[in-house]
């Protein structure tokens, strides 16, 4: 049987990423777990399956995530966020506006993919969105505070410096967000899998272990994306052709932030596995007595 009738779906030069595709995927993927693969399906379509799916539907829902709050769609939903909280001589209401949008932004991110085993409440979202908009608003507004009452800066030193504001108080405020975003998994645990891929039982410890990691890939993240672009646009400025053309400092900004967004977001997201693994010995007692299994999987989340 050609490809082309085996898996229609995956044909070359036909990026059909609609909902007939999806179904394929997942089918492709089920027929490869029960061995009832289809002759003719190459290895490049069963990966290509794998990362379709992987970016489109939770692991523990088996739900669509929806687009502006998958990591495939973090950059182009996020950079517009990035360059406006990267913009220079902000206000104090448009730090506000912006730490808002962000963490806003953030929050829905970090509950679309969080480890899901177990139910979250609607008070504990809210709970987590609060938490961290004031955190990154009130870090933004005070740290801008500060600088303007430092009048030993000269004008240039203090709009260098106030552009490099937005780091601490993202990076904060995302600690903050990844914490009380999934504080519910603290509390209740979350599912731990043998070699099988059984339920083994429920470890507040793995849940700690997930959200510190996740919580460290969201400090990484922000790093370069608000770091480079100052240090780059401020010589950028200095050049005579932007001097005289300053109209094209905001797409020149733009274009910046975006390559930095997606050079750093997949290194932020590869220092740790989605599934990540941590030694039966490091657990509950329940859970070594449950398991034969020396090490157990979890889903860390992303």
């Amino acid at each position: 049987m050609a490809e082309s009738a085996a898996c229609p779906a995956f044909q070359l030069g036909r990026p059909r990423y609609d909902q007939k595709r999806l179904k394929d995927c997942v089918k492709l993927l089920d027929d490869y777990k029960h061995g009832t693969l289809p002759p003719g399906v190459s290895d490049v379509q069963l990966w290509e399956a794998q990362k379709i799916k992987q970016a489109i539907i939770h692991p523990d829902t088996g739900e669509k995530i929806f687009m502006p709050f998958r990591m495939s769609g973090y950059v182009p939903f996020g950079t517009p966020i990035v360059i406006g909280l990267l913009l220079p001589n902000q206000t104090v209401v448009s730090t506000i506006i912006w730490q808002w949008l962000n963490q806003s932004h953030n929050a829905c991110v970090n509950y679309a993919n969080r480890n899901a085993t177990k139910p979250t409440p609607t008070s504990k979202f809210l709970q987590g969105y609060v938490g961290a908009v004031t955190s990154a608003v009130s870090l933004a507004v005070g740290l801008n505070v500060l600088i303007e009452r430092a009048n030993k800066l000269n004008p240039a030193t203090r709009m260098i410096i106030q552009r490099f504001v937005p780091f601490p108080a993202v990076a904060s405020a995302n600690i903050c967000n990844v914490g009380l975003m999934r504080h519910n998994e603290l509390s209740e645990g979350i599912d731990v899998l043998d070699n099988n891929g059984n339920v083994v039982g429920s470890s507040k410890i793995a849940a700690r272990h997930a959200i510190t990691e996740t919580a460290f890939t969201r400090v990484v993240l922000p790093m370069p994306i608000f770091v480079l672009p100052p240090i780059i646009m401020s010589y950028l400025e200095r050049l005579k052709f932007l001097q005289s053309n300053r109209r094209l400092l905001l797409p020149i900004h733009s274009v910046v932030c975006l390559v930095t967004f997606g050079l750093s977001l997949p290194v932020a997201i590869s220092l740790f596995p989605q599934m990540s693994q941590i030694e039966v010995s490091r657990l509950e007692p329940e859970i070594a007595m449950a398991t034969d299994c020396k090490v157990v999987t979890y889903n860390k989340g992303l």
